[in-house]
Formats: C-alpha cells, sequence, structure tokens
C-alpha cells in the first residue's frame, strides 16, 4: 500500500511538472526562449561530451586489455590446482542436468562438483542426484539444506569445498571445456584473489535475448575489460567467477543483506586489498530472461543490489583510497548504476522535448545519428575482441534508443524504491530449459 501511494503521488508529480514544461515555454517572451535554445545546445554538447569519453575510456582500456590477454597462450607446463565448484541451485529442475554435464566435459587434470541444493521444491534435487558420483577426472557430490537463499547456499558449498581454488557457478549457465584452465592460470599471481569469466546468452531466440546478447558483449564485457586491464574489475559474476578460498573465508564468505552477492562479495575483495582479474575465454553460456515482464523483474533486483553493496562500501567512495584504480572502479560502479542511468533518460526526454516545442529537428537528427554511429562501432570493437556473432551488429541501430533507454528507466525507478527502501522480493526467474 505505502508504495503504491508513492508511486501514486508520484505520478501525479510528474505529470505536473511535464505539463509545466511544454506550456510555460510556449508563453514565455522571445528572450526566454532564446535562452532556452542555448541551454539546450550547451546540455546536450555536455551530454555527447560525458558519453564519448565514457566509450572512449571503456574501449581503449579493453582493447589494451585484449592485447595483453592475446599475449597469453596456453601454458602447458603450468601446474594446475584442484579446484572445487559449487552450484547453487533452487528450483532450476529444467536446466541443472545441463549446467552438471557441461562440467563432465570440462578439460581439466582434477576437480570437484559441489551441488547445494536449496530447499528446492521442484524435481532440482532428483535430477542432480542421478549425476553424483566419481568419474575420470572429477566427483559430482550433492547435499540438500533448508531453503535459506543463494548466498546461504554458497557459503554451504564453501564449508564443503576441498580446495583452495573455488569456482561459483549459477545452476542456469554451461561452461566451455577450457574454461578452468584459462581461469586458473590467473592465480599465478598471488595477489590475485578472483577471476571474473565471460558471461554469454545462449538463448538467442527473440528479439529480447538478442539485444541481450549484444549488450553482454558491448555492455558489460566492455567495461569488465577495461576493470580487467587494471585489475579492478568491481562484479564477478554468479555464472562463473573463481576465487581464492581462504580469502573468501577470510572475509567471511558471501553476505545475505544484499540482492546482489556477487557484487558485494566482489567489493569486499576489492576494499581487502586484493586484484581481481577478467579471463575473456573462461566462458560460461547463461539463459537471459525472454519475456519483458522477466528482464525488467531481473534489473530491478541486479540494480537494488547492486546499490545495497555499494551502500555497504560508501565509506570508500567518500575517502578516496590509497589505490586509485580501486577508487576509480568503485566510482564507476556508482556512475553507470544511478548517475548514468538518470542522465540518460533525462538527456532523451529533455532533447525530444526541445526539438518538438522550438523546431529543432535537425539537431535531434543529428545526436540521434551520432549516437547511433558511436554504439555501431562500440558493437563493431566489442564484438570482434570478443569473437562473436557479427549478425549481432545490426541491433546495435535500436540498442541504444530503444532497450538501454527501457533497461535505464527500470533502474531509475529501482534506484528511487531503494532511497525510499521501500520491500522487495528476491524475484525468481522461470527458466525455459535452453541450456
Amino acid at each position: 500500500m505505502r508504495r503504491r501511494i508513492i508511486l501514486f503521488f508520484g505520478s501525479i508529480g510528474f505529470a505536473t511538472v511535464i505539463a509545466l514544461a511544454l506550456w510555460w515555454p510556449a508563453r514565455a517572451p522571445i528572450q526566454v526562449q532564446s535562452f532556452i535554445v542555448r541551454l539546450s545546445i550547451v546540455t546536450l554538447l555536455l551530454f555527447l561530451i560525458v558519453l564519448i569519453a565514457r566509450y572512449f575510456t571503456l574501449l581503449w582500456f579493453g582493447y589494451l586489455h585484449h592485447l595483453e590477454s592475446s599475449e597469453h597462450g596456453d601454458l602447458e607446463d603450468f601446474d594446475y590446482p584442484p579446484v572445487s565448484i559449487i552450484v547453487p541451485a533452487y528450483n532450476e529442475g529444467k536446466v541443472i542436468r545441463s549446467a552438471l554435464e557441461s562440467l563432465l566435459r570440462i578439460d581439466y587434470p582434477r576437480f570437484e562438483v559441489l551441488v547445494i541444493d536449496d530447499g528446492s521444491t521442484d524435481d532440482t534435487l532428483h535430477n542432480a542426484a542421478q549425476l553424483a558420483g566419481d568419474y575420470s577426472n572429477c566427483r559430482v557430490t550433492v547435499r540438500t539444506k533448508k531453503n535459506g537463499g543463494k548466498a546461504s547456499a554458497l557459503n554451504a558449498g564453501l564449508a564443503l569445498a576441498e580446495y583452495s581454488i573455488v569456482l561459483g557457478m549459477d545452476a542456469d549457465a554451461r561452461l566451455e571445456p577450457q574454461t578452468l584452465k584459462r581461469g586458473v592460470v590467473h592465480f599465478h599471481d598471488p595477489s590475485v584473489a578472483a577471476v571474473a569469466g565471460n558471461v554469454k546468452v545462449v538463448n538467442r531466440v527473440n528479439l529480447w535475448t538478442r539485444l541481450q546478447a549484444l549488450e553482454y558483449v558491448e555492455g558489460l564485457n566492455m567495461a569488465r575489460r577495461a576493470q580487467g586491464f587494471l585489475s579492478v574489475v568491481n562484479i564477478v559474476p554468479g555464472p562463473i567467477g573463481l576465487f581464492r578460498r581462504d580469502v573468501l573465508i577470510g572475509l567471511g564468505g558471501y553476505d545475505r543483506d544484499t540482492f546482489a552477492e556477487d557484487a558485494d562479495l566482489t567489493l569486499k575483495v576489492l576494499t581487502a586489498g586484493w586484484k581481481i582479474h577478467y579471463e575473456p575465454r573462461a566462458v560460461a553460456w547463461t539463459e537471459a530472461p525472454e519475456r519483458l515482464v522477466d528482464l525488467i523483474q531481473q534489473r530491478y533486483r541486479w540494480t537494488r543490489g547492486i546499490l545495497q553493496a555499494v551502500g555497504k562500501h560508501k565509506r570508500q567512495l567518500l575517502m578516496p583510497v590509497p589505490d586509485f584504480p580501486l577508487w576509480l572502479s568503485l566510482m564507476q560502479m556508482t556512475f553507470e548504476a544511478v548517475v548514468w542511468p538518470f542522465m540518460n533518460v533525462y538527456g532523451h526526454l529533455f532533447f525530444v522535448y526541445v526539438a518538438l516545442a522550438f523546431g529543432m529537428g535537425d539537431m535531434l537528427l543529428a545526436w540521434w545519428a551520432l549516437l547511433t554511429m558511436l554504439d555501431v562501432v562500440a558493437a563493431l570493437a566489442s564484438i570482434g575482441m570478443e569473437e562473436e556473432e557479427l549478425s549481432l551488429v545490426p541491433y546495435a541501430f535500436v540498442y541504444r534508443f530503444f532497450f538501454i533507454l527501457l533497461v535505464d528507466v527500470v533502474k531509475l525507478c529501482s534506484s528511487i524504491e531503494e532511497i525510499l527502501n521501500l520491500r522487495m522480493s528476491w524475484g525468481k526467474l522461470e527458466r525455459v530449459g535452453r541450456i
């Protein structure tokens, strides 16, 4: 009820502001209208400067990381340590078997798989138990527990893990055979505590999932590459993340007080002084939401979870830490979660309004063309570095003004709800079973 009241009066207030904004300039003197036009041009230039600087920085550092990672080939002489793979699962009956079968195909000397059933009410436990046992290079163990959330299941797996390197994996993910070898080599550096893998969308079956496939390549992995060059990746993704077990235990494991346990744990590791690398060849395929309502629900939870994690580490944001790349990574995380969505939504509304109210359609068209070119270039560069499908490039023409704008509106609304401390639930995503 409280949320409905807030949203109702907020909607009335927003509609009132828009109505006044449309009515006032038309009644204002010529001098005022001229001032608004000049202000619009200045605002447009500032918006474009921020956008171009953001793209250039991410692409440049991402390209440097690409060159750096390309220099490292196969390390045949590397002494690969055994690894514990933790798979938390709650009502993942449709995908758990495919996920575990992908692990049995992994090319690695020795590892164990720990499936932690978090009190599922479907056939998750039954399907996982069918694959339990000893194999040539791994052992699959299945355990069940009372439902306590994903963080609780991960901590249970962490307590059972036998080996010093652990890999956290979502039950709706499918790993490539070379993933472990590619990721583990980074732990040769004793200052590295975690390695973020490369998440890709497997179910590219409609417009929504193809746009998400492009977003993972251009939006998420482009930023992760740039952060990886500085060894300050600020979110180790749930589908594929490797950690030193003793570091996680020393930091208290996964906390249960956020809706983004992966982001929260990553910030704990970073602020403790450890490095986090990104390995683009450690690939996990994941099932993305196929319906708009599921996509909105997922991004709503992501945003609120990230804001909760950032709130827990706000001291490092307010007081720059001695490690400048770390502080910069934390600031970039906050910028992407809160500041940029507001700027993007405001910029679109403002420029469309100015174009309609003052006959500046040519400026709006030029602005649209420039941003589209920017997205196409970024898509081509990112897809080239990822060795992804070129068929994703045409989606860049609707990516900025359709998909990203929609996602940023969701981020903006969820940010407002987090600031107002409105109650939310986890929001379990219904799997289709594409992996």
